[in-house]
Formats: structure tokens, sequence, C-alpha cells
């Protein structure tokens, strides 16, 4: 079971955005080259799902990868900024299914809250100075152990494309 948690690739900038609706602030024309990247990287796994944020920023990041394995992209606002407890079970649904390996695209405060709760539930080690740059992902791995009852988790950090 492995989760690729991706941060949304490059947005316009949230201060000089003109829109109404921050949700709707979309990906600038470096961020979509960062989304077509993570095309190369992310569609070479055997992907089973894909769950993003449903700000446009989120689902421009992974409709691309969708697209090219003719996955259904899933909005949910369990990935969508704020309080991260619906985010939170999500994760702890997806690494108890052996079965499941999913993108899960969200943001810069929901992030860094998972791998938090990933360091104190799991003992998860992010290394030193853990990074959530826009674009890049963590690669979350869960090994099941004594018949499912207990959950090993490690993480690595994939900087994001043209950085790695």
């Amino acid at each position: 079971m492995t989760i690729y948690l991706v941060r949304h690739a490059q947005a316009g900038s949230r201060s000089t955005w003109d829109g109404s609706d921050d949700q709707l602030r979309p990906l600038t024309p470096h961020g979509r080259r960062q989304s077509a990247d993570l095309v190369g990287y992310l569609s070479e796994l055997q992907l089973t799902e894909i769950w993003t944020s449903p700000y446009l920023r989120c689902v421009e990041t992974v409709a691309p990868l969708g697209a090219r394995l003719q996955l259904p992209v899933q909005p949910t606002e369990a990935l969508a900024e704020g309080p991260s407890d619906a985010a939170i079970a999500l994760c702890v649904s997806l690494l108890s299914d052996p079965t499941r390996q999913a993108v899960l695209c969200s943001h810069g405060d929901i992030i860094p809250d998972l791998l938090d709760f990933l360091t104190r539930s799991h003992a998860v080690d992010l290394g030193r100075n853990p990074r959530c740059q826009k674009g890049s992902t963590w690669v979350i791995e869960g090994i099941c152990e004594s018949g499912m009852k207990e959950i090993r988790v490690s993480a690595t950090y994939v900087p994001p494309p043209g950085e790695r």
C-alpha cells in the first residue's frame, strides 16, 4: 500500500489573484509543466485511484495523470484547505488496505499535518527539515504486520519536477 502525496503544482499568487473565489485559482504555465512532468513520474506506477482537493489548482495538477491512466480524478473536501482530520482519516483508510495505491493531491497546510500525524502515530522519520514544495511528492509506504493490526510506515520526499 502506497500513497503518493502530491502538493499541487505552482499556482498564481494568492495575493494577486483577481478572482473572487480562491478555489478557482489556476496553475501558472510553470505549474502546468510541473503537472505534465508528474505524469511521467507517476504514470509508471500501479495506481488504483487518484484523490484531490476540489480546488482548481489541485484538480489541474492531477487531471493529466488521470487522463493518461484512464483513472477518474476524485475530488474530496477531505483534501481541501482547512482542518486536516478528514485527510488523516482518508490516509489511514488507504494505508490499511494493501490493494490500494493512490495519489492524493492537496495543499501546503494539509500535507504537513498528515506528515506530522504519521510521525506521531507511526514514528515515521521524515529526515531533517522536511519539505513540502509545490509540485513535490511524499511517497508514503505502509507495510502490514501481525495480520493487518499494525502498519509500519515510511516516507520519502521527491522534489518537484526540475529539481530532482
